[in-house]
């Protein structure tokens, strides 16, 4: 993919194309009228005409003080040189705002056309940076999910995580994201990860690497009437260590397409006692289980918003295959697909349809691979306190969503950081239904209620999306067993 690069010194740009900007938009203007109206074009000659083409001189890019230019044209379809039909050249500008935003490195993209002859532009992209270095405190839950810790564990403020995290979401300018953290409470753990997009000129490779390690005093031991069982020794001993470290290599095809391939090693050490409470915790009558494995995922991402979608869609295939060598302690593949799709009906209400599989190849899994509904990211509404699990999962979920208010505050007298002086907001009333299955071939009795039956849940929500893509979810559901009850969750559900 060609990059274009202009020698012009940044602090030339802005005055220069101030004065162009003033220029365009009134042309700019006046071809929005004439689009909205073209009737005026045969009934008046003198009036400006919309141009049937239109070619790119040069891309100016102004705002990215840190992010490097190429990154930004890295997701950019159109090109100097190239001569577009109009219509075709103003949807591949709102393609290419909409990548640009999605790279989570900006609050604001806008991308405007400066015309300097009938067919020929300048393109100015203005964009205002994120944060990148964010030291935070953590102090979070435990739990699956906020519903799981309000209504299963009673509330209790000894399942809350808590310690320091640093993340730099633009580390040398080129997206790389660096995220080290050490924890303390309920998990005790500490996690550095590094990633960088593209290692290669032409911008197609990256690699990525992980190193975790925790432990636990208080572990999910199994489940029963699906829900899961913890465990604590008297001595309140740790129960539960595990290293793991990963490296990922990533392939960018095109616009749309990724590739992952990721190598990676576990090695988790138990406690005797929880043996006790589940014979079956590692299936191999020993206190620690170690292997490799390997996975394999495509994804197609066409999504307007990746943190909150309402055009496009989202593909994602994988294969995961524990065990690579013969001494591993595990021997197991799992194969998975997510197929999400979005249309808007218009500026305020869209649809959300989508559907998650999932498979294990064989019958028995250590409880460390247990999958399901209740786990991420699988659920249906109505269902967040409960885990409902098997070897094969099915899972249609549906949302309609009418938008009631989007706006955008000036802080600035409150916080004089430009990063972070506008606070958006954005609400959306939901009208939601999911269904699903769980097989579970083992037909365990004592979570029989839920696996090997259809289940259903449906009701209404309340969708936030706030600074920096962050996402709330208040909804009651009803579940199929006829439960209805109120929810609160983080990020959008599909």
């Amino acid at each position: 993919m060609k990059q274009y690069r202009l020698s012009i010194p940044q602090r030339y740009i802005k005055s220069i194309y101030l004065l162009m900007a003033l220029i365009s938009l009134v042309l700019i203007n006046g071809y929005a009228a004439l689009a909205q109206t073209p009737d005026t074009v045969s009934q008046d000659s003198s009036a400006l005409k919309i141009p049937e083409q239109v070619s790119v001189n040069n891309v100016f890019i102004i705002g990215n003080e840190k992010t490097q230019k190429n990154i930004i044209l890295r997701e950019m379809n159109v090109a100097p040189g190239v001569v577009y039909d109009w219509e075709d050249f103003l949807r591949i500008l709102k393609t290419d705002q909409q990548r640009i935003y999605n790279l989570q490195l900006f609050t604001s993209v806008e991308i405007t056309p400066l015309f300097v002859e009938d067919e020929e532009v300048e393109l100015l992209v203005s964009v205002k940076e994120r944060w990148y270095v964010i030291p935070s405190i953590i102090f979070d839950l435990a739990d699956r999910n906020f519903s799981e810790w309000w209504i299963n564990q009673n509330r209790d403020l000894s399942r809350v995580n808590y310690g320091l995290k640093l993340n730099h979401n633009n580390v040398g300018g080129r997206n790389e994201k660096l995220r080290v953290m050490g924890q303390l409470g309920f998990t005790q753990a500490f996690d550095l990860t590094y990633s960088i997009p593209y290692i290669d000129k032409e911008q197609e490779h990256g690699l990525a690497f992980r190193i975790n390690y925790n432990t636990n005093k208080t572990i999910a031991v199994k489940s029963a009437q699906n829900k899961q069982v913890f465990y604590t020794n008297e001595n309140e001993e740790i129960l539960r260590k595990n290293l793991g470290a990963s490296l990922q290599y990533t392939y960018r095809g095109n616009f749309y397409n990724f590739n992952y391939l990721t190598i990676g090693f576990s090695n988790t050490k138990i406690h005797e006692e929880v043996l006790t409470q589940n014979p079956n915790y590692f299936l191999n009558d020993s206190t620690r289980q170690k292997y490799f494995y390997a996975s394999y995922n495509f994804k197609h991402d066409r999504r307007d918003n990746i943190a909150y979608a309402t055009q496009g869609e989202l593909i994602n295939v994988g294969v995961t295959r524990y065990g690579l060598f013969t001494n591993d302690d595990v021997n197991e593949t799992e194969i998975s697909l997510i197929a999400n799709k979005y249309f808007r009906f218009s500026d305020k209400t869209h649809l959300v349809t989508g559907i998650s599989v999932s498979s294990y190849l064989s019958s028995r899994q250590p409880y460390t691979l247990v999958r399901g509904i209740g786990y991420a990211p699988d659920f249906i509404r109505g269902y967040e306190i409960y885990v409902i699990e098997g070897q094969q999962t099915f899972i249609h979920k549906n949302s309609f969503r009418y938008k009631l208010l989007d706006v955008a505050y000036d802080i600035s007298k409150l916080i004089p950081i430009e990063e972070f002086n506008t606070f958006p907001i954005r609400a959306y009333l939901s009208a939601n239904f999911d269904h699903g299955y769980v097989n579970d071939r083992n037909h365990i009795p004592e979570n029989a209620a839920l696996t090997n039956t259809y289940l259903y849940g449906y009701g209404l929500g309340l969708d936030l999306i706030t600074f920096y893509d962050q996402v709330i979810r208040f909804e009651y559901s009803v579940n199929s067993q006829q439960e209805g009850s109120f929810f609160i969750n983080i990020k959008a559900p599909l």
